[in-house]
């Protein structure tokens, strides 16, 4: 049947993207820490996600891809060298980052006070939103009604965190490695609902249209490209090409070629 094959495509996708992560994601560390270090480089690396869809992905060719993939390119190119992007997970990705594996994050990292005590953002470059998604049949309106159902989320993410605040006592909260891993557990039944993303929402009703609705918002949340505490000259630069790619639209029409929607307001929190 169709839907089995889209289904099975779908997984196939997701699965590669977190093999991918867990397998390339052991670089030698890689501590530039202003414009002139990464120059004399002459490559960008940058840690992204690439089992989060349409932001990152794993293409035909194996390689890094998405939106994420296509700002890391232009933030490259705007620095004069190449990217050398390398697939991180959502737990690895921060301490990928302060470890010096990369040189940032171009990794769908949503701008948050936590998170800002850690790394340094940048002013973001895209927005999405995080929902409670899953059965049709799960009765599921308020976060009251949370209690006694299986939740998935991907661990240390924004929708673990965001779930996590508003989950009444007896909430069955599965935390998994992934989005994949979590989507997957949606799709087998294993778990009522999970958090996610509006673009795994999407890639979901693809394959599985019909089947699922929206139960929730948990949150709009802005992302921002994350770098290491102190590199200010960096950051500084980092900012210049977002302005720059806001200002030309290049950053609105990369959103829209990979989202599929506009690009939404992108004020800092």
């Amino acid at each position: 049947m169709k839907w089995s094959s889209n289904l099975k495509k779908f997984r196939s996708v997701l699965a590669v993207g977190a093999v991918l992560a867990a397998s390339l994601g052991v670089t030698l560390p890689v501590k530039a820490q202003t414009v002139e270090e990464i120059k004399k480089k002459g490559q960008l690396t940058v840690g992204m996600l690439v089992d989060f869809p349409p932001f990152g992905i794993t293409n035909l060719e194996g390689q890094p891809d998405g939106f994420d993939a296509d700002i890391a390119k232009a933030l490259a190119k705007h620095l004069g060298v190449k990217a050398n992007i390398v697939p991180v997970t959502g737990p690895n990705r921060i301490p990928f980052l302060l470890t010096g594996k990369v040189d940032m994050l171009v990794a769908s990292l949503a701008i948050t006070p936590e998170r800002a005590k850690q790394v340094a953002f940048s002013d973001p470059y895209a927005g999405i939103r995080i929902v409670v998604y899953g059965k049709k049949n799960a009765a599921v309106r308020a976060p009251a009604d949370l209690k006694n159902v299986s939740v998935g989320v991907a661990r240390a993410s924004t929708q673990d965190v965001s779930l996590t605040a508003i989950a009444p006592e007896g909430t069955q909260i599965r935390r998994f490695d992934d989005d994949a891993s979590a989507v997957q557990a949606l799709l087998s039944g294993q778990v009522d609902v999970i958090g996610a993303a509006t673009p795994v929402v999407g890639e979901i009703e693809k394959v599985a249209p019909g089947q699922f609705d929206t139960k929730l918002t948990l949150r709009e949340q802005v992302h921002g490209i994350a770098l290491r505490p102190g590199q200010d000259e960096l950051l500084k630069t980092v900012n210049e090409f977002v302005a720059e790619q806001q200002k030309n639209g290049a950053l609105a029409a990369t959103y829209k070629k990979w989202v599929g929607a506009d690009l939404p307001e992108l004020k800092k929190p």
